[in-house]
């Protein structure tokens, strides 16, 4: 398959090899892909480039912590001298601290309340506008977004503002980068077992409810969210921007 024959696309968030990030970023690859990848600081680098070593064997791999502008435009610089243009950007970033998924949103902390905004929200809208100067042929930007966004998951709290936010964005930003011929979308996935989904409290028991109460009646696939990014990655999706597309069994249809 090569529906993504000479495409640059950039993996942002891969932290291990259950990411949804490293899921998709297989299935880019297998439709021919060229992809870069980030990590966050010198703790992931390690695993981060194990993983790439044994799949992507030459793939860049770039550090960037997404609340530093400075890292943001010198992983942009790298992107411009290993590629030249970009064709897209897959955003699997999400950040919020542990006490912050516990108890009460109630008690959601100022401090708490801005990182979560900041690493989970504001860094889809730092690097498009970064990665827009590469992008002169169009693309598409793919982030990741989950069902507590629209309706109350108990202990999803400030997450799931942030991922309000998140989408809302999507949504100013395909209206600022339809005229470049960028695409902007979100993908809505089912509960998976991923790193980042064991700081939130009861995980397991939110997991085996949508798995019972969804109308297919079964866990989502992770390799259904990466078969939506890539989806959305090509030509295929040309007409679909500033969309929550979701991938979770239809259990956001669900009333009770």
């Amino acid at each position: 398959m090569t529906a993504l024959k000479e495409r640059n696309i950039l993996i942002m968030g891969v932290a291990n090899k259950y990411s949804i990030a490293w899921t998709i970023a297989r299935a880019l690859a297998g439709a021919g892909a060229n992809l870069a990848f980030t990590y966050q600081d010198e703790r992931f680098k390690p695993k981060v480039a194990r993983l790439v070593a044994s799949a992507m064997p030459g793939a860049p791999l770039v550090p960037c912590n997404v609340a530093s502008d400075a890292e943001i435009e010198a992983l942009c610089d790298e992107l411009k001298s290993k590629f030249g243009k970009l064709h897209g950007l897959v955003h699997s970033i999400a950040y919020a601290r542990s006490g912050e998924l516990a108890g009460r949103y109630l008690d959601t902390t100022r401090d708490g309340f801005k990182l979560a905004q900041e690493i989970s929200a504001y860094s889809l809208v730092a690097v498009s506008r970064a990665a827009r100067p590469l992008m002169a042929e169009g693309g598409s930007i793919i982030t990741l977004t989950f069902f507590g966004s629209r309706r109350v998951v108990p202990h999803y709290n400030v997450m799931g503002v942030a991922k309000a936010a998140l989408e809302a964005s999507v949504r100013y930003l395909a209206y600022d980068l339809g005229p470049h011929g960028i695409r902007v979308n979100a993908i809505s996935a089912g509960p998976v077992r991923t790193l980042s989904a064991k700081g939130i409290r009861d995980f397991n028991a939110m997991l085996r409810h949508a798995e019972t109460k969804n109308p297919l009646g079964r866990p989502v696939e992770v390799e259904a969210v990466a078969d939506a990014a890539l989806f959305l990655a090509g030509d295929h999706s040309r007409g679909i921007t500033g969309e929550v597309i979701h991938v979770d069994n239809g259990y956001h249809i669900m009333g009770i």
